[in-house]
C-alpha cells in the first residue's frame, strides 16, 4: 500500500510533465537495480534487453520495474531549473514547473478523495469530533458498541468495579437525570468525561446481557486520565448520493488536521529544545515533555508497518482503507512544505530566484537541495530509531 501511494505520487509528476511538454526519460516502480524495462517503439511497447539498459536515453519513456521496494521515481529530462535544452524541465515556464512539481501532491489528494468517497458509500469510520456528514443522507451503523477494554489498577474505573467487556450505553452526571448522553462513539464518552472531569458520573452498562449502573468519580483535569480504562467501538457513517461530497470535505478536514498537527509538532520541538537550556529544573522538565510529545506524534515506515498497519488491519478493511487515505493525505501535506528537498520547497526556491530576477544555477540548486535532503535523512533516521523503540 505504501508502494502504491508513492508510485501514485510519482505518476502525478509523470502526467503533469507529459502534459506540459517535458520529456520523461524513465518512470520507475521501486528503486534500482533494474529488474525489467520497456519502451514504446513504433507505437508498440517493447521489452528492452539488458545490453540496451546502459545506452543513453533515446526518444520515448522507459517504464521500469526495479528490485528495491522503497518507492518509485519519475526521471525527467533536465531536472535542474538552469537547464535550457528543449523538452527539459528547466526550459519549461514557471507555471508549467508549478504544475509539474505539484502534480504528485495533487495525485495523493485525488487518491485520498477516491478512497474516502468509496468509504462514504460502504462505511466511513468515525474518527474525528465534528466529522462531516450530510444530515439527510447519512445512516449510522454501530458495528461494535462502545465497550471497556483494559482497566488500570487504582483508577476511577477500577474503583467503580468496571470490567473488561462492559458495554457503555448511556452516561449521566447526577442521579436525577439532569444531564444524560447516549454513548454511540468512543468520542462521545471521551468528550463527556472531559467536560465533567472531577465530577461523579453514572454509567449505564450492559454486562453479559444484564443492565446495571456504575457510579464513577472521574479524575480532575490535571490528572493523566479521567476514567482509567481503554475503550473501543466501531461506528460507521454510510451515505448514498452525497458520498463524493463527503469524500471531498473529509479530505479537506483531514488535510486541515494534518497541518495543525505539523504546526503543533514544530512548536513542541522548538519550544522544548529552547526550554532545555533554561536553568530552571521545572522548565527543563516541561521542555522534555514537549520534545517527547513531538516524538510521539510522528511515525515512519517502520512504525506504520510494525504498529499502525497491524492495528488497523485487525479492525477491518474499512479502517485499513481509511489509514491508506490518511497516509496519502500526509504525503501530500509533507510535500507542500517549504523544504528544498521536497516539491513545495523546490517550487519556493525557484520562485524566490524568479522574484529576485537571478539565475538559479545547477550548482546552487544541488547544494541547497542536497543539504536539505541530508537533514531529512537525519530526521528519518531519528524517527526510525523511535519507531523501533516503540516496537519493543
Amino acid at each position: 500500500m505504501l508502494m502504491f501511494l508513492v508510485t501514485a505520487h510519482e505518476f502525478g509528476h509523470f502526467i503533469a510533465a507529459r502534459r506540459n511538454g517535458v520529456e520523461v526519460e524513465e518512470f520507475g516502480i521501486c528503486f534500482p537495480p533494474r529488474a525489467v524495462a520497456w519502451r514504446k517503439v513504433n507505437g508498440k511497447w517493447r521489452r528492452l534487453k539488458k545490453k540496451e539498459w546502459k545506452k543513453p536515453p533515446g526518444k520515448g519513456t522507459i517504464i521500469s520495474l526495479n528490485w528495491l521496494p522503497i518507492g518509485g521515481f519519475c526521471q525527467m529530462k533536465g531536472e535542474s531549473d538552469a537547464d535550457t535544452e528543449a523538452g527539459s524541465f528547466g526550459a519549461s515556464s514557471f507555471w508549467q514547473k508549478t504544475k509539474i512539481l505539484f502534480g504528485g501532491v495533487a495525485m495523493n489528494w485525488l487518491v485520498a478523495f477516491v478512497l474516502l468517497t468509496i468509504l462514504a458509500w460502504v462505511g466511513m469510520p468515525h474518527f474525528l469530533d465534528g466529522q462531516f456528514m450530510m444530515p439527510n443522507d447519512t445512516r449510522v451503523l454501530v458495528e461494535n458498541p462502545v465497550a471497556i477494554g483494559e482497566v488500570l489498577d487504582d483508577s476511577p474505573a477500577s474503583k467503580a468495579g468496571l470490567e473488561s467487556g462492559d458495554i457503555i450505553k448511556r452516561v449521566r452526571v447526577v442521579d436525577d437525570n439532569s444531564e444524560r448522553a447516549e454513548i454511540i462513539t468512543t468520542q462521545d464518552l471521551l468528550d463527556f468525561n472531559e467536560r465533567h472531569a472531577g465530577d461523579v458520573i453514572y454509567l449505564t452498562l450492559d454486562r453479559k446481557g444484564d443492565e446495571m449502573t456504575a457510579e464513577v468519580k472521574l479524575n480532575d483535569k490535571d490528572a493523566d486520565y479521567r476514567l482509567g480504562a481503554s475503550i473501543s467501538g466501531s461506528v460507521y457513517y454510510m451515505s448514498s448520493w452525497s458520498a463524493p461530497i463527503v469524500g471531498l470535505v473529509t479530505t479537506a478536514q483531514i488535510t486541515g488536521e494534518t497541518f495543525k498537527g505539523v504546526g503543533a509538532l514544530l512548536y513542541n520541538l522548538v519550544s522544548g529544545v529552547i526550554q532545555q537550556i533554561n536553568p530552571n529544573q521545572a522548565v527543563r522538565e516541561s521542555g522534555a515533555a514537549a520534545i517527547k510529545s513531538a516524538g510521539d506524534s510522528v511515525s515512519g515506515p517502520v512504525g506504520i508497518i510494525g504498529v499502525l498497519f497491524p492495528a488497523f488491519a485487525a479492525s477491518g478493511l474499512n479502517n485499513l482503507t481509511f489509514l491508506v487515505a490518511l497516509i496519502s493525505i500526509s504525503l501530500a501535506c509533507m510535500n507542500v512544505l517549504p523544504i528544498p528537498a521536497l516539491d513545495g520547497g523546490r517550487w519556493l526556491l525557484i520562485a524566490i530566484y524568479r522574484l529576485r530576477k537571478k539565475k538559479l544555477t545547477k550548482e546552487t540548486e544541488e547544494k541547497i537541495v542536497g543539504r536539505a535532503f541530508m537533514v531529512i535523512l537525519i530526521l528519518a533516521a531519528i524517527v526510525t530509531v523511535i519507531d523501533i523503540m516503540r516496537l519493543f
